[in-house]
């Protein structure tokens, strides 16, 4: 864990802080689906992403899931951090997207480290900061924008996440995260392959051009 954790956080916490994380943190692997925070629980630590990408989705009262944002190498999550602060039960479900590795941190060192560490106070603000634009840009999204460009937007995503023209993804994973219907999102991706930006396969988007 050191290597990496001092070459993605080695710029941003003092050296100190550093150490602190070597000596309490909780290293994990998780593969793609495995929850690092479910919906509904009380969170006990927080994690830092050392690799891979992970995503923050949203749940209502009925299970209907809508995808917030990802979180990258370098990123906590935010929300997860406000019910620390405030002892409340996760309004999110954290789930990993591809393999990742993450550390852990109990929410005992939250406000300890907020008091101590200027450099962990920055990037806790940060961490608000980002995570509630890209949240605003998923309103804005939702509000604005029709379902094929939101679509459209989702896998250009993936595409970044993946760094490859090809997404392994199947139409109902896709539905659940933008909060639609499997016909429809389906009925979405058929003419976006009429329209030669992509080509379906099974379980499998290669994406041409969008």
């Amino acid at each position: 864990m050191t290597k990496k954790l001092i070459k993605i956080f080695g710029p941003v916490f003092e050296p100190e802080l550093i150490s602190e994380i070597e000596q309490i943190g909780n290293q994990r692997t998780l593969t793609g689906e495995n929850i690092l925070i479910a919906s509904g629980d009380y969170v006990r630590a927080i994690p830092l992403v050392l690799e891979g990408n992970v995503k923050v989705i949203r749940v209502d009262e009925e299970g209907n899931e809508l995808l917030l944002y990802f979180l990258h190498p370098g990123e906590t999550c935010a929300m997860a951090l406000s019910c620390c602060l405030g002892y409340t039960k996760s309004m999110v479900k954290v789930v990993a997207e591809t393999p990742v590795e993450v550390v852990t941190i109990p929410i005992q060192k939250m406000e300890e480290w907020s008091g101590k560490y200027k450099s962990w106070r920055d990037f806790v603000l940060k961490s608000y900061h980002k995570q509630l634009m890209d949240a605003f840009e998923t309103i804005d999204t939702i509000a604005f924008s029709k379902l094929d460009e939101r679509l459209k937007l989702y896998l250009e995503n993936k595409q970044k996440i993946s760094g490859s023209n090809q997404v392994r993804i199947t139409h109902q994973e896709i539905a659940n995260d933008l909060n639609s219907s499997r016909v429809v999102i389906s009925r979405l991706l058929k003419k976006l392959e009429n329209d030669n930006h992509i080509i379906l396969k099974h379980n499998l988007i290669e994406i041409i051009s969008l």
